[in-house]
């Protein structure tokens, strides 16, 4: 069971991911539209698209010639954004996540987190 949810975890500690779920956190999007949002290659992008889609993170659907993306996971969806949520309030930003996630301010020191 560890192997298994430390193998979840790694998939959530990729920054692109995490920004991959946030641009389609409200909606489904085409890859386009995503690949603008991160602000990645098309290749990396769809690399790490298709990551989260063979977790089951993900859900696709093909519309002629292009490929739209939603969020099959509401639980992970969930749990990030109560992540961000408890991150922000350690960093004192004043935010309660219930859609987007917030983007890293430039600049902005991330505390070491202290797991009790």
């Amino acid at each position: 069971m560890f192997e298994e949810l430390a193998a979840y975890f790694s998939l959530l500690c990729e920054p692109t991911r995490l920004k991959i779920i946030n641009a389609i956190c409200k909606g489904e999007k085409p890859v386009g539209e995503i690949v603008q949002f991160v602000e990645s290659t098309q290749a990396n992008v769809s690399r790490q698209i298709n990551m989260l889609y063979r977790a089951k993170i993900l859900a696709r659907r093909k519309e002629g010639t292009q490929v739209f993306y939603r969020i099959e996971d509401q639980k992970t969806l969930a749990m990030c954004q109560g992540v961000c949520n408890e991150m922000a309030k350690r960093l004192g930003m004043d935010i309660e996540m219930d859609g987007a996630l917030p983007a890293a301010l430039p600049g902005a020191s991330y505390p070491a987190v202290e797991l009790r």
